[in-house]
């Protein structure tokens, strides 16, 4: 590294509680320089505008950051009715204005329509790419494109506050949902128009919010007792099926061979040898074969 500092190897996940006004990867970098990390990265990115639980991978938890996006998700959010943005929320321009004059019956009724399975129009402010440019690029050009819809799953969707021109919600939702696009939703099916105005992330599968830090608690803990705040490496596979192996099949696996543990078919995290040996992929003739392996 060019700036002089001792970069060492560190293993584990790091549960951050991302402060507003940051983007994930200044984040991810305050972090890592924390921790002197050699190698670290994130599970996804959240908002500069959202707050909450941000994961981060240092070292051999990297190779299984991207497990973490196929998770469920929940979010707390805040919704302003009557204005809409050309962003979705807060940071954007205010593009409409429409009169607010629903009931809270309204909003129940509008709340359940919007639960189970569905279809969503990803938003132009999101960083999918059109002929290798972020979407979001082109919308601060004025630039509007025709997205295809995505299946997505509105898993919960509870009101826990209504204040007539606001509400707050907490939602709990299938990969690849955009919470800022639900808002606009139930906005528009209520006549009037939304965007949000708060949003913090408080679940990502198995994680809570409440069990991360943040930056500044990490500030505050001496450099040698920090890697103790962190979780193993196996904190993002803890959904998958676990698999067992007694020796000489560990060895095997460790190595990259194929071995016969009778596991279900499908992906296993994989211990043995004392250790998390790695990411499995269970075959169906009672096989397991590695996908990706820890390194000592």
């Amino acid at each position: 590294m060019s700036d002089g500092r001792r970069w060492q190897r560190v293993d584990g996940v790091l549960l951050l509680d991302k402060p507003a006004g940051m983007t994930s990867n200044t984040a991810l970098q305050k972090a890592r320089r924390l921790f002197q990390a050699a190698r670290a990265g994130h599970t996804g990115t959240l908002d500069p505008m959202a707050t909450g639980l941000l994961p981060l991978c240092f070292g051999e938890a990297t190779k299984f950051s991207a497990d973490l996006l196929e998770a469920d998700k929940t979010y707390e959010t805040t919704l302003h009715f009557g204005e809409r943005t050309d962003t979705g929320d807060a940071e954007g321009e205010v593009i409409e204005t429409r009169p607010v004059s629903f009931s809270l019956a309204d909003l129940e009724a509008v709340l359940a329509r919007f639960r189970g399975a569905q279809e969503q129009i990803p938003p132009m402010y999101s960083a999918l790419k059109r002929n290798g440019r972020p979407l979001y690029e082109l919308a601060r050009q004025g630039v509007t494109v025709e997205r295809a819809p995505r299946a997505i799953v509105v898993h919960a969707l509870e009101l826990l506050a209504f204040g007539g021109a606001s509400c707050r919600l907490r939602a709990t939702v299938s990969k690849g949902t955009y919470i800022r696009t639900l808002g606009e939703d139930i906005g528009e099916a209520l006549g009037c128009g939304a965007h949000l105005t708060a949003l913090r992330r408080v679940g990502i599968g198995p994680l809570q919010v409440s069990d991360a830090l943040s930056l500044e608690q990490l500030e505050a803990v001496a450099a040698d007792e920090r890697e103790a705040l962190l979780a193993p490496t196996d904190a993002l596979l803890h959904s998958l099926p676990m698999v067992t192996l007694a020796s000489p099949e560990a060895e095997r696996f460790a190595h990259g061979g194929v071995v016969r543990a009778g596991a279900l078919p499908g992906r296993c995290r994989v211990y043995g040898l004392g250790r998390l040996l790695g990411l499995g992929e269970g075959l169906d003739d009672g096989t397991v074969k590695p996908r990706r392996l820890v390194c000592e």
